[in-house]
C-alpha cells in the first residue's frame, strides 16, 4: 500500500469519490469539482491510498476547520474519509487497513502544518462514517447533533475543542418566489451525496417548468453556515426534506409537484 497526495492526474477521479463508475456520482461531480477547485486555494489537503497494483481505493480530504461547517479554530477538520467499498466500478479495498493508514498520513501533515489538533465528524449509528471508527483511533467526543457526533483529537494542550454551529430557534425565515413553488438547497459543495440531492432538486424544477423557482445558497462561507446553522439542506416550500441519503429523483420531483395547484 502507498499513500500519495492528491494530484492532477487523479483530481477528476477525487472530485467523484472514487465512484467515476456511477452515473450518480457524474451528476453530482461538477458541483463537488467546483468545490475541490475552491478549497485547493484555501488550504484543502487531500490523500489517496493505492494498493500494491497501484490501484486507487481510499481517500481523505482535511482543511482548516475555519472553512467547514463546523465552529472551531486552530485546527484540521475531516469532512470526509472513504474506502471504496462497492463491488462495481474499481472493487471492494474495504478491511485492508485503507482507512486507519490515511488516517494516519493526515494527522501527521496537520501536525507538521503546526494544527493544534485534527476534528472530524460521524454517525453513532454503526452505519457509514462510525464515530465509534474515530473513537478507536484516539479521538473523543466533542459535540453532539441528532445523529451526527462531533469527534475530535487534540495535538497540544491549549487546543480548543470544536462545536456543531448551534440551529438557530426560529430559523431564518426563507425568501419563498410569490405564486411559486420555491425549492430552496443549501450546498457546500463538499459531499457527493448532497450535491446530487442538489442536482436532483434543480433538475426536477426545470422540467415542472415556470410554476416552480429553484434558489440555491452557497454555504461555503462559514459565516452563513452559523446563520442557518446547516451546510447542506433542502427545504419545498420552506418545509425541510431530508436528503442523507439523497432521495431519488422519482421521489424528490414528486415531492415538489405535490405542492403544485393543480397536483
Amino acid at each position: 500500500m502507498r499513500i500519495i497526495d492528491l494530484d492532477d492526474e487523479h483530481r477528476g477521479l477525487f472530485a467523484t469519490c472514487l465512484e467515476d463508475w456511477s452515473d450518480e456520482m457524474k451528476e453530482a461531480g461538477p458541483r463537488r469539482a467546483r468545490w475541490v477547485e475552491r478549497e485547493l486555494g484555501h488550504g484543502l489537503r487531500a490523500k489517496l491510498a493505492l494498493d500494491d497494483a497501484g490501484r486507487v481505493g481510499g481517500m481523505i480530504q482535511y482543511l482548516p476547520i475555519e472553512r467547514s461547517m463546523v465552529d472551531g479554530s486552530g485546527l484540521y477538520f475531516i469532512p470526509c474519509i472513504w474506502v471504496h467499498g462497492h463491488r462495481q466500478g474499481r472493487g471492494d479495498f474495504q478491511g485492508h487497513g485503507m482507512g486507519t493508514a490515511l488516517l494516519a498520513a493526515a494527522e501527521d501533515d496537520a501536525r507538521a502544518l503546526g494544527a493544534g489538533g485534527m476534528a472530524a465528524w460521524g454517525l453513532w449509528l454503526p452505519v457509514w462514517m462510525k464515530a465509534s471508527w474515530y473513537k478507536k483511533h484516539g479521538y473523543r467526543k466533542a459535540d453532539r447533533q441528532g445523529m451526527s457526533v462531533l469527534v475530535w483529537k487534540p495535538f497540544r494542550d491549549d487546543a480548543l475543542a470544536p462545536r456543531w454551529y448551534p440551529r438557530p430557534r426560529p430559523a431564518p425565515p426563507l425568501e419563498r418566489v410569490p405564486g411559486k413553488v420555491t425549492v430552496t438547497v443549501l450546498t457546500s459543495g463538499w459531499c457527493s451525496g448532497y450535491n446530487l440531492c442538489a442536482a436532483r432538486a434543480e433538475r426536477a424544477c426545470r422540467e415542472l417548468g415556470d410554476a416552480v423557482a429553484y434558489r440555491e445558497i452557497d454555504t461555503s462561507e462559514r459565516a452563513v453556515v452559523a446563520r442557518w446553522g446547516d451546510a447542506d439542506a433542502l427545504y419545498v416550500d420552506g418545509r425541510p426534506v431530508r436528503n442523507g441519503p439523497p432521495p431519488s429523483y422519482t421521489k424528490l420531483r414528486a415531492r415538489i409537484a405535490k405542492r403544485l395547484p393543480s397536483a
